[in-house]
């Protein structure tokens, strides 16, 4: 069975008791860090201090997901704070080829993130600059919405490149992830799985991730 990813959502938890709520998912593979600047979505989370501090406490790595205009320009100082991985939107980026290869050289993975209605077709010929691509299951700015199916098909499109390409790349899903969606997401091809409210809305947050990781798990190509 293929490898399955669980990076939970940190905007599904207690805001006023992050430290708290990140020991809560320390079984997962790495949290995932939503940062949204109220122009590129329509809502505002966490800013770089914050994530800084998330860094400095966290027992897994962090995973951030740069929901923000002008990516070109803030996203290297997520990778400055030392976070594992730094994604940014094509949708928000001039120049997504040197924004990735800028990240990378300061020691993050890169990801590039679609919303559900950009084409991913534009962005496979820069799958070498890529450690993962992120595919939204719902539109980006808030939590707890529903799945869209329709974009299984892209997530099938992405997955056939990523494998003809041979390259070590990551297909992330984010939105509406549950112990139902993410069967067919991980049937479409993705591995990296973002789970909010499904795992903080649980009672016990840790046999959530081990349900999830366990329903995300696809067979061997």
């Amino acid at each position: 069975m293929a490898h399955c990813c669980i990076n939970p959502s940190i905007l599904s938890a207690d805001f006023a008791n992050l430290q708290s709520e990140l020991h809560k998912i320390r079984t997962a593979d790495a949290v995932h860090v939503d940062v949204m600047d109220n122009h590129f979505v329509p809502n505002l989370s966490l800013g770089l201090p914050v994530v800084q501090r998330l860094q400095e406490v966290s027992p897994i790595p962090l995973d951030a997901h740069l929901m923000i205009e002008h990516a070109d320009r803030w996203a290297p100082a997520y990778a400055d704070a030392g976070l594992a991985s730094v994604t940014f939107h094509a949708e928000a980026s001039i120049a997504p080829v040197k924004l990735a290869r800028e990240l990378r050289a300061r020691g993050a993975k890169a990801g590039i993130a679609l919303r559900p209605g950009s084409a991913v077709e534009p962005f496979l010929d820069m799958l070498g600059e890529l450690d993962m691509i992120l595919i939204m299951t719902v539109e980006p700015g808030f939590g707890g919405q529903e799945f869209l199916d329709l974009t299984l098909a892209k997530i099938r499109r992405a997955r056939a490149a990523i494998d003809a390409s041979g390259l070590d790349v990551k297909l992330q899903v984010d939105g509406g992830i549950t112990e139902k969606t993410i069967q067919r997401a991980a049937e479409a091809g993705a591995d990296v799985f973002v789970a909010g409210s499904a795992v903080y809305g649980a009672d016990d947050p840790a046999e959530a991730i081990a349900r999830l990781r366990a329903a995300g798990r696809r067979p061997e190509q």
